[in-house]
């Protein structure tokens, strides 16, 4: 068990009967069933959809745009790629609706096309990077957030013909990888870009000329 009892990393009859004990003498039932599916969303992804469906049948609607988030982070573990595809337009929808509450869901959706590559889906990735393309400024931003921004735009630039614009954007991406600081004081090492990002970062470099 976790010494948060809603952030189990396992999941097994004995867990999940703690977990359902403690959860029936909550108040807020909806945040520890959501926090709890995305703990799960990657090794358990089945069992967190079954918790994020118990979350949606709950009347509090307040954290729905990161619920949809870590519905389309199971899915993807599954390889339900197209329903995953749906849950991160859900989540950006309402966070249309309540901007105050934001998710990574406008880097999530079109870094999932670029690397996928699901040509049919380019014209929607490349709005909703110059939508959202203001947020990269916010001083919240990591250098993981600028690395897939313009690894995304790089990866579709390549796609369509536009090798200028895949070279330049590979370049910004490859400079946000190369960064060893997030910029926080007391957080130096979250959000920089990781050796997940490796396979990416080949291609990158292939189409920066470096």
């Amino acid at each position: 068990m976790s010494a948060d009892w809603f952030r189990n990393a396992t999941w097994n009859e004995v867990v999940e009967q703690a977990f359902n004990e403690k959860l029936h003498r909550a108040r807020r039932k909806e945040q520890y069933l959501r926090i709890q599916a995305c703990t799960l969303a990657r090794s358990h992804p089945e069992i967190a959809l079954r918790l994020l469906d118990r979350y949606f049948a709950l009347k509090d609607d307040f954290d729905h745009a990161q619920a949809y988030v870590d519905q389309a982070t199971a899915l993807l573990a599954l390889g339900r790629v197209n329903e995953a595809i749906e849950s991160y337009k859900a989540a950006l929808a309402r966070e249309a609706k309540f901007p105050n509450l934001q998710t990574l869901a406008y880097l999530d959706l079109p870094y999932l096309i670029a690397t996928g590559g699901i040509r049919e889906k380019y014209d929607d990735a490349i709005q909703l990077l110059e939508k959202h393309k203001a947020r990269l400024a916010s001083p919240t931003a990591f250098p993981v957030d600028h690395f897939r921004w313009h690894a995304a735009y790089a990866l579709i630039a390549s796609e369509t013909d536009d090798a200028a614009g895949a070279k330049v954007h590979a370049q910004s991406a490859l400079e946000a990888a190369g960064r060893d600081h997030s910029g926080f004081r007391y957080h130096p090492t979250v959000g920089l870009v990781t050796k997940q990002h490796d396979e990416i970062i080949q291609k990158l470099k292939e189409l920066s000329g470096s």
